[in-house]
């Protein structure tokens, strides 16, 4: 499997761990901003942007451990971490095992399941049901407009990855970590965020106003500065 990557900039190490079915072209502006501090290295996990497909139905741990072989291979030692939503969950599994990075900023960090009322539960009733007598159907009725879009393989990994709640492994972190979380953001919304910060001492939070999900992207500049700011003190 051959690493597909952006590398710009000199100093200490800034890595970037993109979104879900997204890529390393989506922090095009924190490449060109923070390229002018560290040396900044944005892979494409397996499976996404212009990596090779996964070779199996891969969960949250076995993506951790491909970017903890990847460091290793690029020579990257100690760097600080820039996550954004999927790839926070990668982050919070690598800063639970130990020092894989110094410093953290987690942008609409994904991991906290929310609490499940009586109608996810008749969905995934009624999906099981379907499911056996019309498993094509049951795939294209229900299930989210991400999930209908994957062929099987990522099918089964997607469904490993968000059904895992990483708040035990939030708890085991003991590095900086600055939670960021856009005030409209739907997905991972600001409460998501304050779940985070409870379980992670010492940790921060900035919320952006009239920011949604990629708060990275839609106001860059204040998120830049934040993370700077953070960063480099």
């Amino acid at each position: 499997m051959k690493d597909c990557y952006l590398q710009q900039g000199e100093g200490k190490d800034l890595v970037l761990l993109h979104g879900y079915l997204s890529s390393k072209e989506s922090f095009y502006p924190q490449i060109t901003y923070f390229s002018k501090y560290f040396r900044v290295t944005a892979p494409d996990f397996p499976g996404m942007g212009g990596a090779d497909a996964l070779p199996a139905a891969w969960s949250v741990d076995d993506y951790a451990d491909w970017t903890e072989e990847f460091l290793a291979r690029r020579g990257i030692a100690f760097p600080h971490v820039l996550a954004h939503s999927f790839g926070g969950r990668v982050a919070v599994k690598l800063l639970s095992r130990g020092d894989a990075f110094d410093r953290a900023v987690l942008v609409g960090c994904a991991g906290i399941v929310p609490a499940r009322g009586m109608g996810y539960r008749f969905r995934v009733a009624a999906y099981r049901a379907v499911k056996k007598f019309a498993p094509r159907f049951a795939e294209k009725k229900f299930g989210s407009a991400e999930y209908r879009t994957l062929p099987p393989l990522m099918r089964e990994s997607y469904k490993k990855i968000v059904n895992e709640d990483l708040r035990e492994q939030a708890a085991r972190i003991a590095r900086p970590v600055l939670f960021v979380c856009g005030e409209r953001d739907e997905e991972t919304p600001p409460a998501s965020a304050n779940v985070y910060l409870s379980r992670v001492k010492g940790s921060r939070l900035k919320i952006l106003e009239g920011c949604g999900h990629f708060a990275h992207l839609d106001d860059p500049i204040a998120f830049n500065l934040a993370a700077e700011e953070f960063l480099l003190c």
